[in-house]
This record gives C-alpha cells, structure tokens and sequence, in this order.
C-alpha cells in the first residue's frame, strides 16, 4: 500500500506541475480543392490526376464487335478518392487516397453482365492514379489492373483480369478532347460549387482481345479468347461538391454517333425523382460544330426491375434536346452492377443503341445512378 500511495501521489504532481506538455493538437481534416469557372484545362497535364480534389474518375464504355459472334459492350473504370484523412499524419498507412476500379462485360449470349471490381490504397506500389498524364494502376504483376496513355501517340491502354472474364484494349481517339458544360466546367446543380472539371473523348477506334467462359459454366478450362475491335466513348472527371444533399442520382448518355458525331447529355435527379439540372452537348459530325449547355428531357419508355437489389431501372428512354429525339434500347435489361464492394453502391451501366423513328443513329452506354438508393459520395 505504501508504493501504491506514492505511485498517485507522484502522478498527482504530474498533473498539477505547470510544465506538464500539452496533448498534441487533433490534426485537421483536408480542405478539398473547389471547381471554378474559368479555370482552363491544359493538356496532357490535365489527363492526369488532380489530387486536391475530392472524387475523380476515367471512364470508358463502348461496343465491341466479335468474329463469329453478336456485338457485346465493355465497360472499364478508374476512381480516385481523396478521403477525409489529416494530410498531415505522417504514417505512410495513413489512407489518405483510394484507388478503385470497376470492368464488366456485357455479353448478349448470357443476358447478364460479367463484372468485377477493385479497391485499394494508393501506395506501397500496389494502387496509383499519376499526376501529369493518365496513369491509373491497381494491383502487380499480369493480374494487375492498369489504364494509361501513350503521350507520343495519344492512344490509351486498358486492361482488367478477374476469375471469370480479361480484356486488354488500345483506344484511339479521333480528335482534342471535348470539353464538356462551359470550357470544361459543367455544372450539376443550382450550387456554381456543385460542378465538377469534364472533358470527353467520343469516337475512340478500339482494338484488342477479351477472353470469357466459353459456355455458362465459366470453367477456366472452359475459356473462349476473342480478337475485337470497336468504338468507345471516355470521360474524365473531377470535383469535390458533385452532387447537392437534395439529389439522388441522375441519368447519363454517352452515344457515338454513326456520322461520326456524338452526343452527351444527363439529369440530375432529386430526392423527389424530379430533374435539379439538366446538361447535354452535341457535335454533329466527326468535325462538326458543337453546341453546349442544351437542356435535355429524359422520359422513360420501359422500365426493368432487378431480383437481386428490388431497384426498377428505367432501361428504355426516349430524350428530347430541341429537336432532336432519340429512343435508347439496351442491348439486354440485366446491365445492373453492385460495386458495394468498392464505391458502396449499385447502378446500372448498360451498352444500348440509339435510333431516330426506328432508324439506328449510334450506340453507346446510358448510366443511372441512384434508383437503389440515393448516391453518396
């Protein structure tokens, strides 16, 4: 007892002495990067990723036409988080960003789509998304997965490996990039801070090979390897207030048109499912002219309800931009993908073809968010 008394007496003078250091300060979380009007978007540097800012993502969906077989849709993207962690912990653990991905192949034969997913921290030489050019890399080794940019010839590389499906694509683009909403900045809200930094690239030639289950069994032993080529649409975007505490979603169009032109156009839906914004632009032509900030009108034409989330996708649309009116069919309903592995959430991401009075003008891939719940970031 006599040491027990000693032990709080001297931990009582601890306390009490004036020189006793004082707890280390909470470390302040990160104050993202803001979208601003009139920034201007420089390339290649601007291909590469913006690290102060909150969420960012490269994507590219497209068709790929198959030897002895139906046309089929592929879908590859790269996501880059910053999170809410304290910049300044200087522990290399510390996850400061994330690096995700999502492929999926839409085969018409199995009417549903292949998919997989990744996530990781960046670091450690197993994830990054590359500053100065487009460089996004997940995992080592053949079973990595990777999308990058050749700066001498301006064409992209893709590739993604998982248990039941692989592709590794070349994406050649056809022109500059598009800059989408006004110069590259393309607002999503009534907020001017709800905006996000977008460019596009339509039209990109697409040549490579995939190889998938041969039969529905997806026995490895059981694998069919294709040779494809195709026309893919790519997207980069970068933001850190995308959507608004009163939205839940939207509804997105990336079609390549058939005379070369293309077409982008989305809602953002809100908590009442009634459009807050609207955004479409138009380049008629492979080197035609482009008009931005139209206002497009999304209606649904059928719709198609999911066994496994309960979420009813309205698959079939018809969107109106001034005179223009295209109706989307999907190649097959069943294009849902549940990233709640990843991204934590489940939308759907479906290769569909556009016509005009029953007369076929593109294809490309409409992408809806938030009809199995309303998306946070």
């Amino acid at each position: 007892m006599p040491v027990r008394r000693q032990l709080l007496k001297v931990l009582a003078l601890r306390l009490s002495a004036p020189t006793l250091a004082a707890a280390p300060p909470a470390l302040a979380a990160p104050t993202w990067d803001a979208v601003e009007s009139g920034t201007v978007l420089r390339f290649p540097q601007d291909h590469g990723a913006h690290a102060g800012f909150r969420t960012e993502w490269w994507y590219i969906t497209g068709w790929l036409e198959r030897e002895g077989a139906a046309d089929a849709g592929f879908q590859i993207t790269f996501f880059r988080s910053r999170t809410a962690h304290p910049d300044a912990n200087p522990s290399r653990f510390a996850p400061t960003q994330l690096v995700l991905a999502h492929a999926a192949l839409a085969l018409p034969e199995r009417g549903r789509l292949l998919h997989a997913q990744r996530a990781a921290r960046a670091g450690f030489g197993l994830a990054t998304t590359s500053t100065g050019d487009t460089r996004a890399v997940i995992g080592t080794g053949p079973e990595a997965w990777s999308l990058s940019r050749d700066p001498a010839t301006d064409r992209y590389r893709a590739h993604a490996v998982s248990s039941d499906f692989s592709f590794s694509l070349e994406l050649a683009p056809d022109a500059p990039p598009l800059l989408q909403g006004q110069a590259g900045y393309s607002r999503k809200g009534p907020s001017r801070s709800q905006a996000s930094h977008y460019y596009s690239r339509p039209q990109m030639a697409v040549s490579g090979s995939i190889r998938t289950p041969r039969t529905a069994s997806g026995k490895p032993s059981d694998r069919s390897d294709r040779t494809v080529r195709g026309r893919a649409w790519f997207d980069h975007e970068w933001s850190s207030d995308y959507l608004g505490s009163q939205s839940s979603g939207w509804d997105w169009i990336g079609i390549n048109l058939d005379d070369g032109g293309a077409l982008m156009a989305f809602q953002i839906r809100g908590t009442d499912g009634k459009p807050t914004w609207r955004d479409a632009t138009l380049r008629r032509g492979a080197n035609g002219p482009v008009r931005s900030g139209l206002s497009p009108v999304f209606e649904t034409l059928r719709s198609w309800r999911s066994v496994r989330s309960g979420a009813l996708w309205p698959v079939s649309q018809r969107v109106r931009i001034d005179d223009l009116v295209i109706e989307l069919e999907p190649l097959f309903d069943d294009q849902e993908l549940d990233a709640r592995g990843s991204t934590g959430i489940t939308y759907w991401e479906g290769a569909v073809t556009a016509s005009v009075s029953g007369r076929r003008i593109g294809r490309g891939y409409l992408e809806l968010t938030g009809y199995a719940g309303a998306l946070r970031f």
